[in-house]
């Protein structure tokens, strides 16, 4: 076998070799070659070349469609068990508990307010007026035992 001369065999060349790869191998190539090239690359250079790559990447892409789809399977679908949402159920508490005492009064009560309108508010979606009413009044006697 000889090697391409132009470019374009070249690409069919590289085509062929990629359709014999696995997913995992085409990752973990993908990962030295990733970490050779950012290796020798200063966090300013990072900044900048990401800054100059994702427009042309997300070119043609409707934002506002694909986050949420998006972050959708992260999460694992919003189904079951697993992935990104167990992981942020578990997190969050704990960043919460460790972050809130170390945060000054002031700011601490403008966050906790949001974060609590937040979660009722997301936390009732697609409840009836019966399951939002009883929802909310385990929410206020779970409130009413720190006073």
């Amino acid at each position: 076998m000889s090697f391409p001369e132009n470019q374009e065999d070249k690409m069919g060349m590289m085509d062929k070799v990629m359709d014999r790869m696995s997913k995992q191998e085409k990752e973990e190539m993908l990962g030295r070659t990733m970490g050779k090239i950012f290796d020798d690359m200063t966090a300013d250079d990072k900044k900048k070349m990401m800054g100059e790559m994702m427009p042309k990447m997300m070119e043609g892409t409707n934002m506002m469609e694909m986050m949420p789809k998006m972050m959708m399977n992260m999460m694992g679908g919003g189904e079951g068990k697993g992935g990104m949402m167990e992981m942020m159920m578990g997190m969050m508490p704990q960043c919460l508990t460790m972050m809130l005492p170390n945060m000054p009064e002031e700011n601490r009560r403008d966050f906790v307010l949001i974060m609590i309108t937040t979660l009722v508010e997301q936390g009732c979606a697609g409840m009836s007026e019966e399951e939002r009413k009883g929802f909310v009044e385990m929410l206020v006697e779970k409130a009413r035992t720190f006073v």
